[in-house]
């Protein structure tokens, strides 16, 4: 077999907007699925009871898929990114199948751990797949897409997931992603044209093992602090000594191994990818806690209905895809990027600041103008942000940057969640009754006890928001580091072994062609 040509030719946008159609297709389903299921608890633990253990098939899924999420990415730079990309949905799919057919909630807990198994697959290689079809300079024209499936994916779970409980059965929620499935294997099967790798190093089991217990024990770490157990308890500062000493282990085993699972020079090669990499965990704290606690704050303090949630949302989501848009074009006519970094963290800063003065005389419409602030730095943070961690590494480190760089948001999300959670809590039980707890909706109080409530309320979103601008004011010092490196093209030469742009298997300038 020849080797492949150093040069090939770039595909043409349309080719290329129909092979991503699979990957976005699967791309959406692993973040629809969440919010989905979110919605149908309820309803499972009517059927299946275990309401002490409800907590455990949200928290196995986010543990499953961030934990599975660098070894998908590294499985893919060894052996493929196709093929293991079209395994990563197959095993989602097997896993939807599963919980659709739990029986009870220890099964449904098992399965859905299968299920985040194989969104970890999806979440990191669909980003790989796309540095793999597109050079950095071209990416931009794709990033609407993308920007399009995490709107989806964010506003359309809860409506989705209404929809589907009441009308079919909690069952459905996770039926009902076996034909998508099936449709999107499918379709990358015959539709995504990569070079075939064959992976000749051995596995890094050893990292693998290490690295599993750090995030495992990061993400328990975080998942339980405030609310299952305290912050000082021994539980989560057990946890948190596991992940310290795991951490360090694992160092040790990457720098010695020949193929380490996640390659250390990948953050030591250029210092844009640790910069990009504390930008996407910021971005994960924000989107994370704004998605989670701004509905819950225009449904408890501005009297919004609660049936429609996920359309809460669409100020912040709205400019999300419109921005992304674009950015990346304007990125792939000129070249340029930093701007965008500083400019995505500066207006999220702004927005959060703005929402932390919230109280309960904001109207909806100064809420939802917040919101454009928020989501206008989304926009410019959420595929720009990847772009740039992809361009400041080897080709060859595909696969594990964009892996890297998912794994980072998800451990944003969970350290956010878990942090806001803490404040909010903390705040809203100071404001209630003696006899009262933090189930107890405001509507149901006597006046006193309800402004009491709702005070309480507004202080603990606003300690939220206040944070979130904080640590985002701090990213923006991240980002007015950032190198401008060029952008890799489709013009470009092969840069040779250890280089930005080379990689045995796609080339210089990465297309849709198989191997002679």
């Amino acid at each position: 077999m020849s080797a492949p040509d150093p040069s090939p030719s770039p595909p043409a946008p349309r080719a290329v907007r129909w092979a991503l159609l699979g990957v976005m297709l699967a791309m959406l389903l692993s973040m629809l699925d969440n919010m989905v299921v979110g919605t149908a608890m309820p309803t499972i633990v009517r059927d299946l009871g275990g309401l002490e253990h409800i907590s455990w098939v949200v928290t196995a899924y986010t543990l499953a898929t961030a934990a599975s999420t660098p070894v998908w990415g590294k499985f893919g730079d060894l052996f493929g990114r196709k093929n293991v990309y079209l395994l990563s949905v197959a095993v989602f799919v097997a896993g939807s199948a599963l919980s659709g057919a739990a029986q009870s909630m220890l099964q449904l807990i098992l399965f859905r751990a299968v299920q985040g198994i194989g969104a970890g697959g999806i979440g990191a290689l669909a980003f790989a797949l796309i540095g793999s079809l597109v050079p950095p300079r071209e990416r931009g024209r794709y990033q609407g897409m993308i920007a399009s499936v995490m709107a989806v994916g964010t506003i359309g779970g809860p409506l989705v997931g209404g929809f589907i409980t009441g009308h079919a059965g909690w069952r459905w929620a996770f039926y009902v992603n076996l034909p998508l499935g099936a449709l999107a294997l499918v379709w990358c099967w015959f539709m995504l044209r990569l070079p075939a790798s064959r992976g000749k190093a051995r596995i890094d089991w050893a990292g693998i093992t290490l690295m599993t217990a750090v995030i495992s024990a990061l993400v328990l770490a975080t998942t339980w602090a405030g609310s299952t157990h305290p912050w000082g308890s021994w539980q989560v500062l057990g946890l948190f000594g596991v992940a310290v000493a795991g951490a360090a282990a694992f160092v040790a085993v990457e720098r010695r191994v020949a193929e380490p699972v996640l390659p250390l020079r990948i953050f030591t090669g250029h210092r844009n990818f640790p910069l990009m990499s504390v930008l996407m965990l910021v971005s994960g704290v924000t989107m994370f806690g704004c998605s989670l606690y701004l509905p819950l704050f225009q449904q408890t303090v501005q009297g919004a209905s609660a049936s429609g949630s996920g359309l809460l949302l669409l100020p912040m989501m709205a400019p999300v895809v419109l921005v992304s848009q674009i950015g990346g074009r304007v990125m792939s006519a000129t070249g340029r990027y930093k701007l965008f970094p500083v400019l995505g963290t500066a207006s999220m800063t702004a927005g959060l600041l703005l929402l932390s003065t919230m109280d309960a005389s904001t109207s909806r419409i100064a809420t939802g103008c917040y919101m454009v602030l928020v989501g206008v730095g989304m926009g410019f943070l959420t595929q720009m942000v990847t772009t740039i961690a992809q361009n400041s590494v080897e080709m060859r480190d595909m696969g594990a940057a964009s892996a890297a760089i998912t794994l980072f948001r998800t451990i944003g999300g969970s350290v956010g969640v878990a942090v806001f959670g803490s404040l909010f809590n903390r705040a809203v039980h100071g404001g209630l009754p003696a006899d009262g707890s933090g189930a107890v909706p405001a509507a149901g109080l006597p006046r006193g006890a309800r402004e009491a409530y709702l005070h309480s309320f507004v202080t603990g979103t606003h300690q939220i928001f206040l944070a979130g601008a904080v640590v985002c004011a701090v990213s923006l010092a991240a980002a007015l580091l950032v190198k401008e490196v060029p952008l890799r093209g489709k013009a470009e030469p092969p840069s040779g072994p250890g280089k930005p742009g080379s990689d045995p298997e796609v080339g210089a300038a990465p297309a849709p062609t198989s191997a002679s």
